[in-house]
């Protein structure tokens, strides 16, 4: 083999390489794609979309290590996240954030009350949800413990959320769902 013919060889390797490693950087700790698999967040996210999430804004996990990059911002009430599922941690959901911590929250007559004032975010008052599971009791608020979170899914009447299974510690925290960019009629920011 002439020196030549090693040369482009290696460059190629090289270049492989090289994207391999950039692509492997920028899905740990700037942008990821998820697909959403269930109806849980209908009408926002339905099953099928491709959506891009930013792991980069809630402070991204360092691989292989518990600790996280520092945040850019805090997660904010209406916010669409993607985390860990507190049940199964090789599975990962997708919700909206209601309850931050210390927050007392509480579903009445099918709207979200946080801090005994109905949630003022437009989102929540165009969705009815319904009170089930151990943590969504009729007249029981509860209160978000710290480094953790209440999510619920838009589509109340589908959705596994925390009205089941509690809160989403700080930790599980994969990022901000960013932009939906399959199928193509339905590329759009996510709200």
């Amino acid at each position: 083999m002439s020196l030549k013919k090693k040369s482009v060889l290696r460059d190629w390797v090289e270049s492989i390489i090289i994207a391999f490693l950039l692509a492997m950087v920028i899905r740990a700790f700037l942008v990821q794609a998820f697909r959403i698999p269930t109806g849980s967040m209908r009408m926002t996210l339905i099953e099928g979309d491709l959506i891009l999430v930013n792991k980069l804004i809630y402070g991204a996990k360092v691989p292989f290590t518990k600790f996280n990059l520092p945040a850019f911002q805090q997660p904010k009430r209406g916010d669409v996240i993607v985390f860990i599922y507190p049940e199964d941690t090789k599975k990962d959901f997708i919700k909206r954030l209601v309850g931050l911590p210390g927050d007392k929250v509480e579903i009445r007559g099918g709207s979200i009350y946080i801090n005994d004032k109905l949630a003022a975010e437009p989102v929540f008052n165009q969705i009815y949800y319904y009170n089930r599971g151990d943590f969504a009791l009729e007249g029981k608020p509860i209160t978000v413990p710290e480094d953790s979170y209440f999510v619920l899914g838009d589509n109340s009447a589908s959705s596994k959320d925390s009205r089941f299974w509690g809160f989403v510690p700080k930790r599980n925290l994969l990022g901000k769902a960013l932009i939906i960019y399959w199928p193509p009629q339905r590329i759009r920011m996510i709200k």
